[in-house]
């Protein structure tokens, strides 16, 4: 069965950085769309960073777009989110999302059907 195993969350102060990790496993699929997507208290899921695997095109959030990127290593099916100038606004609790085919909305949560556990992102000012 498909399992998103997320890692790497924490509490940094404005201006740090931290990188998320997420390994996807459980399913032979080798093209696939997955990315990051967070939801802050009170607030719907947003999509900040997505990935399509079977042509290495990436989507980026407007919100984050300079600061945020996004890496996927093929062999060990493995995503990562390397987050650098946080800001509070970025506080979240950031899921990996996974998508067995290539997204028509890549950053649309709706579109995505596994989800990792989630981990805590704070960021202080």
């Amino acid at each position: 069965q498909v399992q998103l195993v997320e890692s790497g969350g924490g509490s940094v102060q404005a201006g740090g950085s931290l990188r998320l990790s997420c390994v996807f496993s459980g399913h032979p699929a080798i093209n696939y769309a997955m990315g990051w997507f967070r939801q802050a208290p009170g607030k719907k899921r947003e999509g900040v960073a997505t990935i399509y695997t079977g042509t290495g095109s990436t989507y980026i959030a407007d919100s984050v777009k300079g600061r945020f990127a996004i890496s996927h290593d093929n062999s060990k099916k493995a995503l990562s989110l390397q987050m650098n100038n946080l800001e509070p606004e970025d506080t979240a609790m950031y899921y990996c999302g996974l998508y067995l085919s290539r997204a028509v909305r890549p950053l649309e949560p709706g579109e995505y059907n596994y989800w990792g556990q989630g981990t805590q992102v704070t960021v202080s000012s």
